[in-house]
């Protein structure tokens, strides 16, 4: 009985000493550093939705600022909650077919404080990849604006998110195809911003042009807000980019100033596009170059040296400026121009990533892997033609059921009024 009674004790004893070990292990897999980079980079692209609403808000006709602000802020509620019911296990869940997640982390299950993705809370990372998710709806939203119903916009937004952004996601991130068949996204060209630029186009052409476009009374009502939100936007995506990296290392620090280098060329590119076509710079076309070059580097921040991100950037403003002038000569309506400066620039900014990858395993065509490029633009076709079609189907559904376009009168009088009771300005 005695030596029993030691046997146990002694087990006892290794049980307290180890069982507290391995604890402190599995805690010790939480990085300080990179957890406080991540909560302040989920706060910067948290920021970018008031960026966007300024920046497309300014663009619209006065009648219609409130409607277009509430475009970028209503995606705020709405998707996160879908993200906790299904989004996240659809982007992050187990993969199923290489197509989709599970609904394994549907409604966040087994998810606590204590569980760990890479060196970060899980918890964290979702918060983080929710504020992609938000915003990719939101940047959909300046295709369609002016003439859109706000309750069929909040109803499209959840669907598009979960039939279109959670499989394209999953597809690049999530272990999905693209992924597996090596395709590089550094921080989100492919998944979000050629699936929204192709989901705007879709959507433009299945609601027709404005009442009375093209025209004069068809100029932005205040370039001031669309100064001060692209510089919000600026100064979010040094979260968008840098903090993909999910980690406070050297490579959040290429994607950084990639970011900064890249969106300063962008906006000369644009600039110089400009001065050649017209004879002058305007305030609008440098607030449009930063996008453009925003969205350019987008995929590569983390993935080529500094200097090819002036190439990058400089491309896409120059780019995404002729991209606006044969939307113009087309005739479609994408009010505020996102297919051709989100698809077109995300386009090029994936391609892009493919020619000039140097940094890290990762080897493109200068290196001689000619495959990357082609890689990359079977990323840039399965991305923008799924998220085109999926799209042009939720809005003709929406369209021929609920409504989603407006009428006559309602789009005359103006969207604030008609769809919110309010007005952005009230003048005296």
């Amino acid at each position: 009985m005695v030596p029993l009674l030691a046997r146990l004790g002694f087990f006892l004893f290794l049980f307290c000493v180890i069982a507290p070990s391995a604890i402190a292990q599995e805690a010790a897999t939480i990085n300080g550093a990179d957890t406080a980079w991540i909560l302040i980079s989920s706060a910067l692209v948290m920021l970018m939705l008031p960026g966007l609403a300024l920046f497309y808000g300014g663009m619209v006709r006065r009648k219609n600022v409130l409607s277009t602000l509430m475009h970028s802020f209503v995606p705020l509620g709405v998707i996160t909650i879908q993200w906790v019911l299904i989004g996240y296990s659809l982007c992050f869940g187990e993969d199923i077919g290489s197509f989709i997640g599970g609904l394994d982390k549907a409604l966040f299950a087994g998810i606590t404080e204590n569980s760990v993705s890479g060196t970060i809370p899980e918890l964290l990372f979702s918060m983080f990849q929710l504020m992609f998710a938000i915003i990719t709806v939101a940047l959909i939203s300046g295709g369609l604006a002016e003439r859109i119903d706000f309750k069929a916009y909040v109803i499209f937004i959840f669907l598009w998110s979960t039939f279109v952004y959670d499989p394209i996601c999953h597809w690049v991130w999530g272990g999905g195809w693209l992924g597996e068949l090596g395709a590089l996204d550094f921080a989100g060209g492919t998944v979000v911003h050629i699936s929204s630029g192709t989901a705007g186009l879709a959507a433009a052409l299945i609601l027709r042009k404005r009442r009375g476009y093209p025209g004069p009374m068809m100029i932005p009502h205040n370039l001031p807000l669309v100064l001060l939100g692209a510089g919000l936007l600026w100064f979010g995506w040094f979260g968008f980019n840098a903090g993909s990296a999910l980690a406070a290392d050297q490579s959040a620090a290429l994607a950084f100033t990639n970011t900064q280098i890249a969106t300063a060329a962008g906006m000369l590119g644009w600039l110089f596009m400009e001065y050649i076509k017209v004879g002058k710079a305007s305030a609008l076309g440098a607030a449009s170059g930063i996008v453009a070059g925003l969205v350019a580097i987008t995929p590569a921040a983390g993935f080529v040296n500094p200097l090819w991100s002036i190439v990058i950037g400089l491309v896409a403003g120059m780019l995404c400026y002729f991209a606006i002038i044969m939307k113009l000569r087309l005739g479609y309506d994408d009010s505020l121009d996102v297919f051709g400066i989100h698809g077109i620039g995300g386009a090029w900014g994936a391609l892009a990533t493919g020619l000039f990858v140097t940094v890290g395993s990762s080897t493109g065509l200068l290196d001689g892997n000619l495959n990357q490029v082609f890689v990359q633009i079977i990323g840039i076709a399965a991305a923008g033609t799924y998220s085109f079609c999926v799209t042009y189907v939720l809005v003709l559904g929406l369209e021929k059921t609920i409504g989603f376009r407006v009428d006559e009168e309602e789009e005359e009088m103006g969207l604030d009024t008609t769809q919110h009771g309010e007005a952005g300005y009230n003048m005296v």
